[in-house]
């Protein structure tokens, strides 16, 4: 079985060769995209070279019998296995792509839209903390606040500072446990809201054949039917092959409610292709899939004890006035590191 680490070793060195060709760098397009790779596989290198090093030094200091120094070396190439261990995990590209996040208020009623505002406030904070960009696409809001449901665009302008490699975990459903503002017994209410989180797809992800989508055109209106616009502005884009529909009626524009239909439109069909390849081969089922299943509670925020605590990776904090206000990373952290000691198992469902 050929050893990982021997082939990018490999790649590496022919990569290089091919980039100091003068005659590659003709075609911009290809000598960018074995740029990427030569950078995306260098850490790997560096790491096995100065292991190389170590493991040199550590053979003359036991010749030398300079034992103290030998078990400090010793702990050194140690500290890298276990980091090349980790560098060699199978990158997911989709990691790198933005996000269409979508927050949907579930059991609950009134509550759980108050909690769905609760979530979009949570990821907006933590958007801004990140560096995002967060643009709304669509909303419906409650009756006392918060939101039924709401469609936003999460991007990113840094490539070292992706989207979906980080919010691919807030996909499922999170419940809460408080005393609702209806109830005038002080009696604490569980309800829960929906998140689904998709990889923003570009036009080389999806091709939609325009004979596919049957669009229509109606009347936007807010709460309670009350009319909102005079025109046939907001949009609803059906994908006929896949009965995937998108409605958008957020912007006073059709053709912008269209534009934005079409995005959502396009992360959906992502999301469904990646899902069914994954179910064609069950043992390559990523956790950008996994965390779509909205079936499993993942997330509890537990505000009399201000507590939160995830399911999946067992992190429990009482910090919950805090993640509320988007200080998100130490939770999702978490869910990284079991990811990645999954995968350093082999295991596919961590």
């Amino acid at each position: 079985m050929a050893d990982p680490l021997d082939d990018l070793l490999a790649e590496h060195a022919d990569l290089e060769a091919r980039l100091a060709d003068p005659a590659v760098h003709a075609d911009q397009a290809v000598a960018r995209e074995l740029g990427r790779r030569y950078a995306e596989i260098g850490p790997v290198v560096a790491a096995s070279h100065e292991r190389d090093a170590l493991r040199g030094d550590l053979e003359a200091a036991r010749e030398l019998e300079m034992a103290e120094e030998a078990a400090e070396l010793e702990q050194q190439v140690r500290a890298l296995d276990e980091r090349i261990r980790h560098l060699l995990i199978p990158k997911d590209p989709t990691d790198a792509k933005d996000v269409i996040l979508e927050v949907k208020a579930g059991e609950g009623g009134d509550e759980s839209a108050l909690f769905a505002g609760d979530l979009v406030r949570m990821y907006t904070r933590y958007a801004e903390a990140r560096g995002w960009r967060l643009e709304v696409l669509e909303a419906t809001e409650g009756e006392l606040g918060g939101y039924k449901d709401v469609s936003l665009a999460v991007k990113s302008r840094d490539p070292d500072n992706p989207v979906y490699g980080r919010l691919k975990y807030e996909g499922g459903v999170h419940r809460v446990q408080r005393v609702p503002v209806t109830e005038s017994q002080g009696r604490i209410h569980t309800s829960a809201a929906g998140v689904l989180v998709l990889p923003e797809a570009e036009d080389v992800d999806v091709t939609i054949d325009q004979n596919d989508l049957r669009i229509d055109v109606y009347r936007s209106s807010g709460p309670g039917g009350q009319s909102v616009n005079t025109t046939d502005s907001a949009v609803r884009i059906t994908h006929l092959p896949t009965g995937v529909t998108v409605s958008m009626q957020n912007e006073k524009s059709q053709l912008q409610n269209r534009e934005a239909g079409m995005r959502v439109l396009r992360a959906r069909l992502l999301a469904l292709a990646l899902e069914e390849q994954a179910a064609r081969d069950a043992a390559t089922r990523g956790s950008q899939i996994r965390t779509m299943d909205r079936s499993e509670k993942i997330r509890t925020y537990n505000f009399p004890d201000n507590r939160v605590a995830d399911h999946r990776s067992g992190y429990k904090a009482n910090n919950l006035d805090k993640v509320l206000d988007g200080e998100l990373d130490p939770v999702i952290q978490s869910l990284v590191d079991a990811d990645a000691e999954a995968a350093l198992k082999g295991d596919p469902h961590p």
